[in-house]
């Protein structure tokens, strides 16, 4: 490395389902993770770090980009486009909403918080998805709220559907577009010309939530 570079911190993992060196920043952050094969040489760790280190100083900065906006959002954390206030009480141990405020336990608050968008997001996704499947014509079999690093959601060849809770952080238009997109997968599994016309053709427009999931999807953290 070429002197006055700062290296890059980052630990090590070892899987025995890792079959190539893997290199991942947390999006929350910024954190740096080699995963490394169990019988890979502790220095191909930092030789991937090494090449990699355009790709993983970007990821950084959207990360810390991502934590400013965090705290700009003061006591209020986003909700479909809104912002609800986050209001303390003692003795309080699940969350719970009451117009534009979620009451929350006093202290750490963010696994209360976190339960409640899990709880919340089935009933903000399932009829919307019923609403989806009817009109694409196809059924699906099962509904899962999950909380995925890379995914905002899946369907299966079964036709199981799997949402990411972090969705109902985002503007609606972007959980209209992940539910419709699935959605369509019951008809197209794959992502041919003609699953991308039946998503126009129900969702007109898809291309704007589309862009501001992939520009502004690190920032859906609490």
């Amino acid at each position: 490395m070429p002197a006055g570079v700062p290296e890059i911190p980052y630990t090590v993992r070892r899987s025995d389902r890792a079959r190539r060196v893997r290199v991942r920043v947390d999006p929350r952050d910024g954190a740096v993770e080699v995963v490394l094969p169990r019988r890979a040489r502790e220095r191909e760790a930092a030789a991937a770090v090494v090449e990699l280190r355009g790709w993983i100083e970007r990821r950084r900065a959207e990360a810390a980009a991502v934590a400013a906006r965090i705290a700009a959002r003061g006591g209020t954390v986003p909700f479909l486009g809104a912002a609800l206030d986050l209001r303390a009480e003692p003795g309080r141990m699940r969350a719970h909403r009451r117009g534009d405020v979620l009451l929350v336990p006093d202290g750490d608050a963010r696994p209360a918080i976190e339960r409640w968008y899990r709880r919340t997001a089935r009933g903000e996704i399932a009829p919307r998805l019923d609403a989806a499947a009817a009109a694409v014509g196809r059924p699906y079999t099962k509904l899962t709220i999950r909380d995925q690093r890379t995914r905002w959601g899946s369907c299966s060849a079964a036709g199981a559907m799997s949402f990411n809770w972090r969705l109902l952080l985002a503007p609606e238009p972007v959980l209209e577009y992940v539910v419709w997109h699935e959605a369509c997968h019951l008809a197209v599994m794959d992502h041919s010309q003609r699953f991308w016309g039946l998503l126009e053709r129900h969702l007109p427009g898809y291309a704007e939530p589309r862009r501001w999931l992939r520009d502004h999807g690190g920032s859906l953290v609490l």
